[in-house]
């Protein structure tokens, strides 16, 4: 190896070892617990509308009451973690992520539980949400869902009634129209539309709804539906292949 050669691996060797003790030096500056005070705390909600079924103020209320508030704290001394599962555990919050800025502000970025339906019935009174759990009734929470009365327990409401629900969001046709199930035993489902002197629809069993409503559609846009608001009080679909209309 030459002179020249010789000097250039020398220079390059140097290099390296200079910036891996740079970086090592770096990194332990950076991993290095913070000192500093946490000045502020932020909560961002993450569902991109302008919903809000919850304060700052009842997040900040349950941070103290599990004496976790971060502001004043030296932020080495606070656990992201437990912050974390404690907005989690709100009933209004579906996640919840946390994290620490340069700044030395702590901010919870929250994602809101939306309603999927709501039942409301003698003795209970609560929403499903699109994850279909259970969420609480309360002041803040305005959504227009579809009602759901009658003989109807807590279980099926969030698995064939959520399930109903949502493929009824998701039809154009019926999404508009139907905004009430009211059930008369807990396999009997009656359909309430929207409009005036429009006939209730006997659905009967959930199990095969979405073929019932395609018959039920198909007569419903072979005739005007002023017509058979006129004509019939109840449109019965229970029974295969027929729209029986009750006057």
């Amino acid at each position: 190896m030459n002179k020249v050669a010789r000097i250039i691996w020398t220079i390059t060797g140097v290099s390296l070892v200079v910036m891996l003790l740079a970086g090592a030096i770096m990194w332990g500056y950076m991993s290095r617990p913070s000192q500093q005070p946490c000045r502020a705390l932020v909560y961002i909600y993450s569902d991109g509308d302008e919903r809000k079924y919850l304060t700052d103020e009842e997040l900040n209320a349950l941070l103290r009451a599990e004496d976790i508030y971060p502001v004043g704290r030296q932020t080495n001394r606070v656990s992201l973690q437990r912050i974390e599962d404690a907005v989690r555990h709100h009933p209004m919050v579906r996640t919840a992520e946390c994290y620490l800025t340069p700044r030395h502000e702590m901010r919870v970025v929250i994602s809101q539980r939306v309603p999927l339906l709501r039942v409301a019935v003698p003795g209970d009174n609560y929403f499903v949400d699109t994850d279909h759990r259970l969420m609480p009734v309360r002041a803040a929470v305005k959504d227009t869902v579809l009602l759901v009365t009658g003989a109807i327990g807590q279980q099926t409401a969030a698995t064939q009634l959520a399930d109903f629900a949502e493929w009824l969001q998701d039809n154009s046709y019926w999404r508009s129209r139907v905004y009430r199930i009211h059930m008369q035993t807990p396999t009997t489902a009656v359909l309430w539309l929207r409009g005036e002197n429009q006939p209730h629809v006997l659905l009967g069993s959930l199990i095969g709804s979405e073929r019932k409503l395609a018959k039920l559609r198909t007569f419903m846009e072979h005739s005007t539906e002023a017509m058979v608001g006129k004509q019939y009080r109840v449109l019965d679909v229970r029974f295969r292949g027929q729209v029986i209309g009750r006057p």
